[in-house]
Formats: structure tokens, sequence, C-alpha cells
């Protein structure tokens, strides 16, 4: 039986040995599996074996994105680390609860810029999975923002595309990309692979 899955676990997927992890929590990973099996969701697919890596969602149509992502995340027991701004974390109460979620301020007024420093976090860690939406909002956009395509290239690392998909209630793990040194070619080929897929409250990204 592949590691990191039970018999009765049905609804993720097997994390390969690479991935980064929090520390074993039961209680947890039930609660995550428990959201998604309510949801009537599933993963499909497969994830790359690599340690680091920018990991991007889509299409982000809905709030609900993000509670079905962090329960898949809390169900895995996988350590995706995603960046907000410092403030957050300055809100009483909040900036414990974002942690937990796997969370890091970052400061955007810094002379190293967001890139930088997300790149440098990256690198300095042995393991490390950022996510990142790409289309930076819900609603519906023309061009992606650029951001994780710069981070992964000046990290090195590969890009591993996640979408949700609601008419069949799947979150999919596509292969990861390697980054050219075309950003708009890869850019289109990224989001090329993404058109099949459906978000809530718009068709394909």
């Amino acid at each position: 039986m592949p590691a990191d899955r039970t018999a009765t676990d049905d609804v993720v997927l097997p994390l390969p040995p690479n991935a980064p992890r929090v520390p074993p929590n039961r209680l947890t990973r039930w609660i995550g599996r428990s959201i998604l099996r309510l949801g009537g969701w599933r993963m499909v697919g497969q994830f790359p074996d690599v340690p680091r890596a920018v990991l991007i969602g889509a299409p982000h149509s809905s709030n609900w994105d993000g509670v079905w992502g962090f329960a898949a995340k809390a169900a895995l027991g996988l350590d995706v680390k995603i960046i907000a701004k410092e403030s957050l974390f300055r809100v009483p109460g909040l900036g414990w609860l974002l942690r937990r979620l796997g969370v890091i301020p970052i400061d955007r007024s810094a002379a190293h810029g967001v890139i930088d420093q997300a790149t440098a976090m990256i690198r300095g860690a042995e393991k490390f999975w950022l996510g990142i939406a790409p289309e930076g909002t819900r609603k519906v956009v023309e061009r992606w923002k650029a951001g994780f395509w710069k981070i992964a290239k000046a990290a090195d690392v590969p890009v591993i595309p996640a979408y949700f998909h609601y008419p069949d209630k799947v979150i999919g793990i596509g292969q990861e990309f390697h980054l050219g040194d075309d950003m708009e070619a890869d850019m289109r080929r990224i989001r090329d692979w993404y058109k099949p897929w459906q978000g809530k409250h718009h068709g394909t990204t």
C-alpha cells in the first residue's frame, strides 16, 4: 500500500518521499479528510517527488477554494507555505491562526521585494513548497500575475500545477513544469494546461 494512504482513505493522494510534511497529527488529518468527504471532494493525479517547488492553484473563483485547499493540505499532512502581508499578523488572534495554517508574513515595504524574500525562503530551506494563486483575485482575469514564475525561476525550482474542478468536485495535481527563459511562452503553456478545468463561478481560467 502506498505511503500516507490508509485502507479507508480514498479522498487524498500519497505524498512522495521528498514532499515537505508537517509533524504527524492524526486529528488534523482526520478533520481535513472529513471536510473533503462531507463536501464530496477527492484528489486525483500524482505529486511530483521534489523537495522545493512553487505550487500554483487555479481557477480561483470563490472563497470556497480556500476551504477545500486547506482541507486537502490538512488531510495530506503536506507543508505548503503561503505568504501574506505582515500587517495581517498584527490583528489579535489572526496571526496565530494564520501561522497554524502555514501562512507566513512577508514585508512588502522591505528593500528586498516580495520576489526576493520568497526566493530566499525557498533557497534557504532543504524542503519548501510555496503555494500561490496566480490569478491574484477571484474575478476573471485576462492575464495572470507573473510573480509565481519569477519566484520559481529565481529559486530554480519547478512549478507544480493544482486545479479545482467544481463540476466533478476534484482537486487535481499535474506533472511539474520546468521553466525556460521565455516567461510569456511558459505562462501560455501553463494556462493552456488549465483550460479544461472549471471554477465555481466561471469557466476555464
